[in-house]
């Protein structure tokens, strides 16, 4: 049977992201595979006038820098998991307000032969079954999709 040799690994830094992150290393240790993890920055939210509206202070340049550093957070614990466990590992990250297409992209990007995701991520609470994003990456994805739960 064909090995899974480069997997991408999608995280938001959520509970069960990071769970996912854990497991998608011992896949890859026992598969000798790399990962190349990834994090989808959402773009800048735009704003919405009229009664109620959320004033937000942040200018797009502020909210793209904070961004940037929550993603490189996220990314680098996910790293660290796998460097402790000796498994070959990058980390790429890109602004997309449409994450499965940003998920994607970066799949066929690295060259990566499986993408291994949550069920769900932080939108997935009013999703019964698949999280929005899971289920179109399924959807629309040309290589394989591995769904941990």
């Amino acid at each position: 049977m064909e090995m899974f040799k480069h997997l991408l690994v999608p995280t938001d830094g959520s509970d069960l992201s990071e769970s996912t992150v854990r497991r998608a290393v011992s896949f890859a240790k026992e598969a000798g595979a790399r990962i190349t993890f990834f994090y989808a920055q959402p773009d800048f939210p735009m704003p919405i006038y009229g009664e109620g509206a959320l004033i937000d202070p942040t200018t797009p340049e502020q909210f793209a820098k904070a961004s940037a550093q929550e993603a490189a957070a996220i990314l680098s614990k996910a790293k660290a998991h796998a460097d402790l466990a000796e498994v070959a590992a990058v980390t790429d990250t890109e602004v997309n307000e449409v994450p499965y297409e940003a998920i994607i992209n970066a799949a066929s990007r690295h060259g990566c032969d499986l993408i291994f995701m949550a069920s769900h991520g932080r939108r997935g609470l009013a999703s019964l079954l698949l999280g929005s994003e899971t289920q179109k990456v399924l959807t629309h994805s040309t290589i394989p999709v591995l769904i941990y739960r």
